[in-house]
Formats: C-alpha cells, sequence, structure tokens
C-alpha cells in the first residue's frame, strides 16, 4: 500500500474518529459531573458548575454525620456478594443440566421458565412480601438474596454457552470413572471461566443496585443497602446536591471497579468464548 492511499484511508476515517471522540464525551460526561458535583456546595451543584471545587471533605463528613454510610457500604456488599456466589453456583448447575442432560421434557421446562421472563418483577411483590413476612424473613439476608438467587436470564446464559462446551470431553470422562459433580466442577468450571466472570459482573450490579425488594424487605434501618441510603438524601424540602452525590460515588464505586477489572473476561462471555 502506498503512502498516498495510505493516506486517503486515514482522510475518510476522520469523521469517524470524530464521531466516536463527541459519543466518549457524551458518555463519560455524566461520571466526570458527579465526581465534579460531590466536590462542591450544594448550590453551586444547583447553578450547574462543573469545575471540581473544595467541598468534598464537608460533604463526606455531612453524609456520615446523617447517614449510616459505613453500615450501608458492608450490609450491600454482604448481600451483593453472597447473591453473587449463590446465583453463580445455582444457575451453572441448572444450565449445564438443562444442556448435558437435556431431553424434549426439559427443553418444555426451560420453554416455560423463560416465560418467567416477561413477568415484571413488581407484580409478585405483594405475594412475595406476604409469604416472607409469614415465614419471619424480614430483615434478613435470605429474605434478600433468595427471590434473586436464580433467574431465568443466568440460567439460559449458562446453557448458551455450555453448548460450546465439547461433549467428548465428557463422556471421555465418564470412561475414566469421573463421577458427573467432578466433572462439572474439575472440568466444566474452569472452561467457562469466561463465563462466570461475565455473569459475576451482571449478578453484583444487579444485587448492589437492587431498590425496590430490598426497600420492601428491609424495614429496619440497621439493614440499609446502599441505593436506600441515596434514597433517604433525596427525602426532606431541601436536598444537599453535594452531599447527594458524595453518596452517589461511593455508591458507584465498587460497580465500577467490579466492571473494570474483570470487562475482557465480560467481553469474553457475553460472546459466548470458551478457553
Amino acid at each position: 500500500m502506498t503512502k498516498k492511499n495510505k493516506s486517503a484511508i486515514q482522510r475518510r476515517l476522520i469523521p469517524t474518529y470524530i464521531f466516536l471522540i463527541i459519543v466518549s464525551f457524551i458518555s463519560v460526561f455524566p461520571l466526570y459531573w458527579m465526581i465534579s458535583a460531590a466536590t462542591n456546595t450544594s448550590t453551586d451543584v444547583s447553578r450547574g458548575r462543573i469545575i471540581p471545587g473544595s467541598h468534598f471533605v464537608e460533604n463526606f463528613n455531612n453524609l456520615t454525620a446523617q447517614q449510616p454510610l459505613w453500615r450501608a457500604l458492608g450490609n450491600s456488599f454482604f448481600y451483593a456478594i453472597l447473591t453473587t456466589v449463590i446465583c453463580l453456583l445455582i444457575c451453572s448447575i441448572a444450565g449445564y443440566g438443562f444442556e448435558v442432560y437435556h431431553d424434549k421434557g426439559k427443553d418444555r421446562l426451560f420453554s416455560i421458565l423463560l416465560l418467567a421472563m416477561m413477568v415484571p418483577q413488581v407484580a409478585t411483590m405483594v405475594p412475595l412480601f406476604k409469604m416472607f413476612s409469614k415465614a419471619g424473613l424480614l430483615n434478613t439476608a435470605i429474605g434478600f438474596i433468595l427471590p434473586i438467587i436464580s433467574t431465568p436470564f443466568m440460567i439460559m446464559m449458562f446453557r448458551q454457552n455450555a453448548r460450546s462446551f465439547p461433549v467428548d470431553i465428557i463422556e471421555a470422562a465418564r470412561i475414566d470413572g469421573l463421577s458427573e459433580v467432578r466433572i462439572f466442577f474439575q472440568m466444566f468450571v474452569p472452561t467457562m471461566k469466561s463465563t462466570y466472570a461475565a455473569a459475576a459482573v451482571i449478578t453484583f450490579m444487579n444485587a448492589w443496585n437492587s431498590y425496590l425488594w430490598p426497600k420492601v424487605i428491609m424495614t429496619d434501618n440497621k439493614a440499609m443497602t446502599m441505593p436506600m441510603l441515596i434514597a433517604n438524601l433525596i427525602t426532606g424540602y431541601v436536598t444537599d446536591y453535594g452531599m447527594l452525590m458524595c453518596g452517589v460515588l461511593f455508591c458507584s464505586i465498587p460497580t465500577m471497579v467490579v466492571f473494570f477489572v474483570l470487562q475482557k473476561q465480560f467481553a469474553e462471555g457475553i460472546t459466548g468464548a470458551v478457553k
């Protein structure tokens, strides 16, 4: 390829680069504005100031003085991690079973299971609350995680990715005398690391950002999570936007860290890559 052809191709790509730069700026600006607002006063935020200020420590002190920040962070970490671990175990076993041991009956059952994805969560909120209230599961970790530890989407995701798992390996392992449990944990799980990483990111973010169900099931302030704490900052006649954005910043950091750490595996898991 000559220099003239290269320069012509580069000139044609200039509008594409400009478009990508604009889209990237639009995508990143809300994050920048959140960080900037956390360092400004409520008055500055209301006026639309986007330059970082020097009031972050003041906003942080007001936040910790008015709300149990560390307890809410601890609760959110505990619920999110516990939900993620149990959900990955249950949904991966279900997806593996639906694919490896599938027959016409299981396929019909899986089709019925997928119909549950069309039922809105709000429609099940009242009966779930009555069931959990009678079972004495209010303000408990079990009450928080039980409705979300197994979701049709996660089961479908693991089943779709299990289709790329070599069946010959399973048959060879059975001939060698491995039990089904050892085949799953020693062969399937290590091979599907990218799928587990993608599922972990999705499950952790959903559990961390969950607001409606914890608000219903957690009636004690000691069980407050970060989304519930953020909602409490908006109540009242006057909202301190600097303190609010400081709380939003602390609520957003864990999910951003999890995503950035596992972003490569997340992309591979979503596309169904198997290694």
